[in-house]
């Protein structure tokens, strides 16, 4: 799977992004790709308790959250963030429809993620400077 790329830019700069993937090839290449439009990276990591730690330390802007990390549903991490008043993406190969009722008003973006329409979501959904 790979990010559907576009050109570098500053979109992003000052925002602070948790990334929780458990596929390597996925995490790196999202992350490389926000990097390059000016985002600071938290992660990745690829476990719900992983994401909960560093959610709790370094108080992202937003995530970007996989619903299936290694056979373990993150729906509790997302509920977790939403506590903290972390807005979460979902970054999934699960159509929105998979989501709890509870957690159907996130934004939902289907693997291969579209990586114009993550930025979108992305400056409508961070909440910087908490």
């Amino acid at each position: 799977m790979h990010i559907q790329m576009a050109d570098a830019g500053t979109e992003l700069t000052g925002l602070r992004l948790l990334v929780v993937e458990d596929d390597y090839l996925v995490a790196a290449d999202m992350c490389s790709s926000l990097r390059r439009r000016g985002a600071a990276i938290i992660g990745p990591v690829a476990m719900v308790r992983r994401g909960r730690e560093l959610a709790r330390q370094q108080k992202p802007d937003a995530a970007l959250l996989d619903i299936n990390l290694s056979g373990h549903l993150a729906f509790d991490l997302a509920h977790a963030l939403a506590s903290e008043g972390i807005r979460t993406i979902f970054t999934t190969g699960y159509d929105a429809a998979f989501l709890p009722e509870s957690l159907r008003d996130l934004p939902c973006l289907q693997k291969p993620v579209n990586l114009n329409a993550l930025v979108h979501l992305i400056r409508e959904n961070a909440q910087p400077a908490r």
